[in-house]
């Protein structure tokens, strides 16, 4: 138990103690006034039902707080998961939307990819031919007489 429970507890039970410890005070009837009227009880048992009465109330009074407060929890724990939701689901769409950027991305970088593969396909193959050419030249050239070479 919490330790206010328990002093709340140990203050109850030492008014019932000294109620019963002193019962024939309490129940000495005696002359009250309210003001406007006078009447006979006796003051310890009128006191002690106006403590019960007020101790009631306020139990009562903090069982309605304490369940206004649950209530309002679990509201705000219902909007939290509400939000948590949606926050989910924008990350889940960017998470989309990024796999579609990316996916163009790639697209674009294997085409240029391709192209440049190809520009260098073309550039090696004419420069094959440019080589080839160049020694069938010096091959020719080779198989000249020397005085032939002007």
């Amino acid at each position: 138990m919490r330790t206010r429970t328990l002093l709340a507890l140990l203050f109850v039970v030492s008014i019932f103690a000294f109620a019963i410890l002193n019962w024939p005070a309490f129940n000495a009837s005696t002359s009250l006034s309210l003001g406007f009227f006078s009447f006979e009880a006796p003051l310890g048992l009128v006191m002690l039902g106006l403590m019960a009465a007020m101790t009631l109330g306020f139990a009562v009074y903090m069982a309605t707080w304490q369940a206004t407060v649950l209530l309002e929890a679990r509201r705000h724990t219902r909007e939290l998961q509400t939000q948590r939701t949606l926050a989910d689901q924008a990350e889940a769409s960017r998470f989309t939307e990024l796999r579609g950027v990316m996916h163009l991305e790639f697209e674009t970088l294997a085409q240029r990819l391709s192209q440049s593969q190809e520009a260098l396909r073309t550039e090696v193959h004419e420069s094959v031919n440019s080589l080839a050419a160049m020694l069938g030249e010096i091959d020719d050239r080779s198989r000249r007489p020397r005085g032939d070479l002007a």
